[in-house]
């Protein structure tokens, strides 16, 4: 296993010196920065006091004004004075609600405040606490180190993947090079330095390859715009020059990274367990129980998917819900047909890593014994040796 892959880690890592951003600013960051005044600041605020109005064309709708104190920034401790639309009042605005203010600190007349969002700090921080417990409390020191190389994808995320996006490199190496790097950590920082995890690693990187040749294979074959929801054409508006089925093809292989990594790990883990129970079963018989347990997990994985980007697209599939079109005309359509082609390229990479990662597994495992039992026999003979001198 590993003449394959030191190969592929030293790839990665020169890939990521290659490719690593410069840290300067990118066209479109420069024109993002344009597009707010500068000085924008967005402190906390306390309602102090709300005062609700009737609104809209009809005045059925209920806005409000409100009294809020500032708890940071250079304005901390003045209290101002802002509006609250019919939507956020909807929503539930209250006396002591913490709010996320803008502050435009050139606007004539001094520095304007305006409602930019609710305050979630403390659900977002209570959840992610929880989870961490859990993981810790249920998985114990392995769960504990699967949260570190979880913050590990995240940094290889924010400080290679997007800012490259952001930038001139290909979208589809960027993207493979930083999910090589990520499964190459993750991997064994979860489950250890064993010949399983070597496994299932193997199975990840044949997984994650194919994901990117069959989806820059099927975005130009389908003529994937990427240009189909109201981020990807505000991208746009900051850079047009960014190459958007690039990042469509960049989006399938991030997509694929979790399930991927969950098959391979779970089918390595069959395979050598099946091994250890019963050393004496043949490569053939290791890799045929390993892929009756596969099947299953392929059918269970497969529905996952498909329901993990329905939920995504919900919002959307309502919208084609209302309009009279023919579920064809609407599964083709440049809107859905990336949630389609994302699943479907996912779905495939995900069933022919499976045998794969299954024959990889039973390999090495018929492998290890034979050199365990070679290892053995010169023991022996070295015994024999020393015994009849």
């Amino acid at each position: 296993m590993l003449l394959l892959l030191v190969p592929v880690g030293l790839a990665t890592v020169i890939g990521l010196l290659v490719l690593w951003p410069d840290g300067g600013p990118t066209r479109a960051s420069q024109a993002a920065a344009q597009a707010l005044p500068p000085g924008t600041t967005y402190p906390d605020g306390r309602v102090v006091s709300v005062q609700t109005e009737e609104c809209g064309v009809e005045a059925t709708a209920l806005c409000a004004t409100a009294v809020v104190e500032v708890l940071d920034g250079p304005g901390e401790g003045d209290y101002v004075q802002i509006g609250l639309d019919e939507v956020v009042v909807a929503n539930g605005v209250a006396e002591g609600d913490v709010l996320v203010l803008s502050r435009d600190a050139g606007a004539d007349g001094g520095a304007l405040y305006n409602f930019s969002d609710f305050a979630r700090d403390t659900p977002i921080v209570t959840l992610a606490v929880a989870f961490a417990l859990v993981v810790g409390l249920v998985a114990r020191w392995r769960g504990l180190a699967s949260l570190v190389g979880l913050a590990f994808a995240f940094f290889v995320l924010l400080e290679f993947v997007l800012p490259g996006l952001l930038g001139d490199s290909p979208p589809g190496l960027v993207t493979l090079v930083g999910s090589a790097a990520i499964m190459f950590v993750v991997l064994y920082l979860a489950h250890g330095f064993t010949a399983r995890t070597t496994t299932a690693l193997v199975g990840t990187l044949f997984g994650l390859a194919l994901v990117a040749v069959m989806g820059a294979l099927s975005v130009a074959a389908a003529r994937l715009t990427g240009l189909t929801s109201e981020e990807t054409v505000t991208l746009q508006g900051y850079d047009p020059t960014l190459d958007f089925s690039g990042l469509v093809m960049a989006g399938i292989v991030v997509a694929g990274l979790g399930v991927l990594n969950d098959v391979t790990i779970t089918q390595a883990s069959a395979v050598w367990q099946l091994h250890e129970v019963d050393p004496s079963m043949t490569w053939r018989e290791l890799y045929s129980r390993g892929m009756a347990v596969g099947r299953d997990h392929i059918a269970s994985t497969v529905y996952t998917i498909v329901f993990a980007y329905a939920g995504a697209a919900l919002p959307l599939l309502l919208l084609f819900e209302l309009y009279s079109q023919p579920w064809e005309v609407v599964l083709t359509s440049s809107a859905l047909s990336e949630e389609v082609i994302r699943t479907l390229v996912g779905a495939i990479a995900l069933v022919l890593a499976v045998p794969v990662t299954t024959a990889v597994g039973a390999f090495f495992a018929k492998a290890a014994d034979t050199s365990a039992g070679t290892a053995t026999e010169r023991r022996v003979t070295a015994l024999r040796s020393r015994f009849a001198r």
